[in-house]
């Protein structure tokens, strides 16, 4: 079981102030989760292949091509555009 020390250090590493019942209280409930993990590490896993992402999803990257619209195309974008100057679409300045 935790100390009262080890629960007042582990509160002032979060930046956390405790009062004595609430510190008592901690002392219990942290020794408990520290209780469970050394359980899980008596857990043979030497059999068992790590993963990355439980879903086992990766992804997909997509070519970065340069495509072309065309005259027409570009026409249908500028168009959309609040403002445009010289052929581009003319946004304000950042800096």
């Amino acid at each position: 079981m935790l100390d009262k020390k080890e629960i007042e250090h582990i509160a002032s590493l979060a930046r956390i102030s405790l009062r004595e019942d609430e510190i008592e209280k901690y002392q219990q409930d942290l020794s408990a989760v520290l209780g469970y993990f050394d359980k899980l590490q008596t857990l043979d896993t030497s059999k068992i292949e790590p993963i990355g992402h439980i879903t086992g999803t990766q992804n997909i990257f997509r070519s970065d091509l340069l495509m072309d619209f065309g005259t027409i195309g570009k026409q249908n974008i500028l168009e959309n555009a609040p403002e445009t100057k010289d052929g581009y679409i003319k946004v304000k300045s950042i800096l």
